[in-house]
Parts: C-alpha cells; structure tokens; sequence
C-alpha cells in the first residue's frame, strides 16, 4: 500500500501523484475512474476484490493554478537526485549558494545547489570556479513533470505515456 498512484484531470493531463489509499477511495466513491492496474495487486474486503490503481482519472475537469515548485532544501535535493553537484556523493549534503550570499547572490533555482559538507566548506566564500570545483550540472527550475518522471520505476511504466504527452 505504499505504491503511489499518478492522477490524471479529466482531459489525461499528469497533476499530481497520491497513495494508493486516496486513489482507490477517489474511484469507490466514483469521482475517478480507474484507467490502469498495478500488476495483478489487488484490495480485498470480506466481499469483494478491488484491483489496485496505477493510474487513475479524475471524473470532473480541476483547474489547478500552477505556482511552480516551491523552493525549498528538499526540492533542490531532489531536483539534484540528492547527489553533491561537485563530487557526487550522498553523504553529508547541505546547500550551497554558487555566488554566495555574502557577495550578493541571491536564494533562487538558478544559484542554489545540492553540495556535501566537505565540498561547500572547501568552496567557502568563493564562486566554484574560484575554488576549483567543477558542477556536474548547472542548476535550474524543475516542472513539475521533472518531479513526476522521478516516482518512474518499472512498476510504473503506464505512466510514461502521460507523462511524455504532457511535456509537449
């Protein structure tokens, strides 16, 4: 019970992914229906058998006011796939500010990323060219489909088709 389900709005556009749990009580209730099956799991009642959702579609159009994705230490690990951008270990992370805030830089998408303690205190108050250390990806705004392809694994491959649908 712990799979996640991607929800679908009424014309099969990705908005958000939940629990099993939420999604199953979205279609018994009848405001969702079911579009595809997790592998043969089912839920059982002492009546009944419910297959398990893998992806389910909403019965009513939401328009959902799109804000971005919060900027927050928890997005940018995983914008980063919790990874330290100089050295690449996933141990030890904290933030670190590419042009540092004492030199002006601000808290945003574009100057923030994930390092390990060791590489943000070498890098100290200087830019990473200062300090020598290379990025292994520069920093952006992540969509949220970018949040999305991240709960893919090969339990859901249904998804895939939404997914890409929505990026074009």
């Amino acid at each position: 019970m712990r799979d996640k389900v991607l929800i679908l709005n009424q014309d099969f556009s990705a908005i958000a992914v939940c629990t099993v749990t939420k999604a199953f009580l979205l279609v018994y209730l009848e405001k969702a229906e079911l579009i595809s099956k997790a592998n043969g799991s089912v839920l059982r009642t002492v009546s009944t058998t419910y297959p398990v959702p893998s992806v389910i579609r909403l019965q009513r159009y939401v328009k959902v006011p799109y804000y971005g994705i919060a900027l927050s230490r928890h997005n940018v690990l995983r914008r980063d796939n919790f990874l330290c951008q100089y050295c690449g270990t996933n141990r030890n992370l904290t933030l670190d500010h590419l042009l540092p805030r004492s030199r002006g830089g601000e808290t945003s998408w574009y100057n923030i990323v994930t390092a390990c303690s060791r590489c943000n205190t070498r890098k100290g108050d200087r830019t990473p060219e200062e300090a020598g250390l290379k990025l292994h990806r520069s920093p952006s705004r992540p969509s949220l489909y970018t949040f999305l392809q991240q709960h893919l694994n090969d339990a859901n491959e249904d998804w895939q088709i939404y997914l890409k649908v929505a990026k074009k």
